[in-house]
């Protein structure tokens, strides 16, 4: 973690510990569009935005990774026209913010099965992240069609093929061997979790990486969420006391 003066309004003078990873489970959109008598759709447009600024202020702050909920294993059971609206808005943000993101030093990372995401979806995002592979700024990982179980599934599937294939014995595998063949290898735990619109829930969300995360709930509604509420949710991460299980 990385120790800074932070420069927002709200904590300008106080010296404040950086999360190194914050994950945030982006909820509320739907919410939000109901909330002024508007279509869902224009709620998930909102939170496409806020994500931008969000992302902007983390790069700015120092933060090195950011790692972001947008669509969820199960949200395919969401109506036909909900899933199709929001495939088409990845695919519009990508092509129509991703110059800025690539300009201000972001590298893109996508966890998840994003492979089997509508065409031309998985090469649009592919084309992303191998433009941004060397940027030096945030880490930006987007999940999309993620859930935490079938991650974990995943890694026990190429865990079990090294055994059957006589590459490791089955007194090799060890939390470090199951970290390593999680989508999230290349990335730390993350420090920080931030679930916006005042639920309590992990949400089947990156269940093996968050055995020692700092949980911070909101009641704002993801499209309302700026830089002052993650000042706030910094400012709550370094009043805990961080004990590993001890």
């Amino acid at each position: 973690m990385k120790e800074v003066l932070s420069k927002s309004d709200t904590i300008q003078s106080e010296k404040l510990i950086l999360p190194t990873h914050i994950a945030v489970i982006m909820d509320g959109n739907r919410r939000w569009a109901k909330n002024k008598n508007l279509p869902s759709m224009f709620g998930h447009k909102e939170g496409v935005q806020a994500l931008k600024k969000i992302t902007r202020y983390a790069n700015d702050l120092g933060i090195k990774y950011l790692t972001v909920y947008a669509f969820s294993t199960e949200n395919w059971n969401r109506k036909k026209d909900e899933v199709d609206f929001l495939m088409y808005l990845i695919q519009e943000a990508i092509q129509n913010e991703f110059e800025e993101m690539h300009q201000n030093n972001v590298k893109l990372n996508v966890i998840g099965f994003y492979e089997d995401l509508p065409k031309p979806l998985p090469q649009v995002l592919n084309n992303a992240i191998e433009r941004t592979k060397n940027n030096t700024g945030l880490n930006l990982q987007v999940a999309i069609n993620y859930g935490s179980r079938a991650e974990i599934i995943h890694a026990i599937k190429e865990i079990t093929k090294q055994v059957v294939n006589k590459n490791l014995n089955i007194e090799d595998i060890t939390s470090d061997l199951v970290t390593a063949n999680l989508l999230t290898k290349h990335i730390p735990d993350p420090d920080l979790l931030i679930r916006t619109g005042g639920e309590q829930r992990i949400s089947n969300y990156l269940l093996w990486q968050c055995a020692y995360t700092e949980f911070y709930s909101t009641d704002a509604l993801w499209p309302s969420f700026d830089s002052k509420e993650l000042d706030k949710a910094i400012e709550e991460f370094n009043k805990r006391q961080r004990r590993y299980g001890v």
